[in-house]
């Protein structure tokens, strides 16, 4: 899941008319409710903010049904749902705007776990301890979701409702069109390069490969593209034992040769405009892919929820035609293959009026059936011990159990405060050398020079 382009000036007028919105419909809605949950001993007016982006609506839906069974349980208590339009860097940014005042903070926003700390030390959470500690089903949840929820200072600060795992997707019938094998198993990343090479010399019409990389895709190129290459390598972001940043790594040069390789020197990805357009992420799940239009994508594990029923683009031979393979290390060394797991939570804002209420919503977010739900739905790799263990949730789709698998090898990012601004220098390096404004060399030193700035040159340290 994914830190986009900074506002122009047309995005700052609609963040000004949210906020209007937003505020408007603020007022008279104090009253709180018990933190016991059930029955409420008064009315309340409870604001949810969510991120709609693309055609999808699997999360617009899910919430329309948990507003209506929590409304059925609390009489004279409204669920506001307050989907945000924007792309993942735009989301992130609005709804750092609503969380500002408690004239426009939502009573529960879904919060992605790599924003976590940055978001406490900016004041906008609330911690959860409180009423976690008071929670029967917390038990249920996984001790990975549970960390990825808690921040530096030791305190909860969100509710996972899932996990997820990258790999590549992979068009069958277009590797059958390339010679390519229907069972493909590349150990290096020059196996990928390989297949995606014959994809273009026999396949026209199609682009061979994607990964994601540009400021428009934000997060999606940062976490998706780039750390996807880089955990591959012998050299990592951050250097957990000296507790500091990784600066001047082969790793890191060789990640950005590689995005040179596929935009720049190969040519098999797509044209820089496609690259860039914002909404790219959105076309691979409901365009390229289900057209035939794409021969192998570096993506998420959620992106078959576009072809469910309940899907952007339903597309039942998704399960004959897509093939999905693990994401190979450089050179085939260490664990062989890779993955990055992020996760998304629903968490309270510091300055939401409705504190307690909010935390009974968001208990109705998560009982078993409705995490099932949400799971299935939303192509979701579950986070409960009850809901991965419910044969309905395991039999949902064919790739559930080899995304759920690659659990054993992933790896989260370094979730400190000053990722998020790590995170857009990655993008920044990235787009220099997709499009030929810089040298590996160069964007590799301005990045260097950039994250000493960020984080401070004591808190840095040499790749290997």
């Amino acid at each position: 899941m994914v830190t986009r382009k900074r506002f122009k000036a047309v995005g700052a007028l609609t963040v000004s008319a949210l906020l209007l919105a937003v505020s408007a419909c603020s007022q008279g809605s104090s009253t709180k409710q018990p933190e016991s949950g059930g029955q409420s001993s008064g009315p309340a007016n409870i604001k949810i903010a969510y991120q709609q982006w693309g055609p999808g609506t699997t999360m617009k839906n899910f919430l329309g049904g948990v507003k209506s069974e929590y409304e059925a349980a609390n009489p004279g208590s409204t669920v506001e749902i307050l989907p945000i339009v924007a792309s993942e860097n735009d989301y992130y940014t609005k709804l750092q705007l609503m969380m500002r005042s408690p004239n426009t903070a939502p009573d529960v926003v879904y919060e992605d776990t790599f924003l976590i700390n940055s978001d406490i030390t900016a004041g906008y959470l609330r911690p959860l301890d409180e009423y976690i500690s008071k929670w029967d089903q917390w038990s249920q949840f996984q001790d990975s979701a549970k960390g990825a929820a808690k921040a530096l200072d030791g305190k909860t600060y969100g509710v996972p409702d899932g996990t997820d795992t990258r790999a590549l997707w992979y068009n069958k019938e277009i590797f059958a069109k390339a010679g390519l094998p229907a069972d493909w198993q590349p150990k290096t990343w020059d196996d990928v390069l390989s297949a995606a090479r014959t994809i273009k010399a026999k396949v026209p019409g199609v682009t061979p490969f994607n990964i994601y990389s540009g400021k428009p895709m934000g997060e999606g190129s940062a976490m998706q593209g780039f750390e996807m290459l880089l955990y591959g390598t012998k050299d990592t972001l951050y250097n957990n034992e000296q507790q500091k940043w990784v600066v001047g790594s082969q790793g890191f040069k060789d990640s950005l040769n590689f995005i040179k390789t596929v935009y720049g020197a190969d040519g098999v990805g797509p044209s820089p405009k496609q690259a860039l357009d914002p909404n790219m992420g959105s076309k691979v799940g409901t365009e390229l892919l289900p057209g035939g239009k794409l021969g192998i994508a570096l993506d998420g594990s959620w992106i078959y929820g576009n072809w469910q029923k309940t899907g952007a683009k339903p597309w039942p031979q998704w399960t004959d035609v897509m093939g999905q393979t693990a994401m190979p290390t450089q050179d085939g060394s260490g664990k062989g293959k890779v993955s990055l797991s992020g996760g998304w939570t629903w968490a309270i804002p510091a300055k939401s009026k409705n504190p307690d209420a909010a935390w009974n919503l968001i208990k109705t977010l998560q009982t078993p059936k409705n995490a099932a739900k949400y799971a299935t739905d939303g192509a979701q790799i579950a986070v409960r011990k009850d809901v991965a263990a419910d044969e309905g949730y395991k039999s949902s789709s064919k790739s559930t159990q080899f995304f759920t698998d690659l659990v054993s090898v992933t790896v989260y990012r370094p979730a400190y405060a000053e990722y998020p601004k790590v995170s857009n220098e990655i993008i920044t390096a990235m787009e220099a050398v997709m499009t030929g404004q810089s040298s590996v060399d160069e964007a590799a030193k301005n990045y260097d020079e950039a994250v000493e700035g960020i984080v401070g040159k004591d808190k840095t340290t040499s790749g290997q």
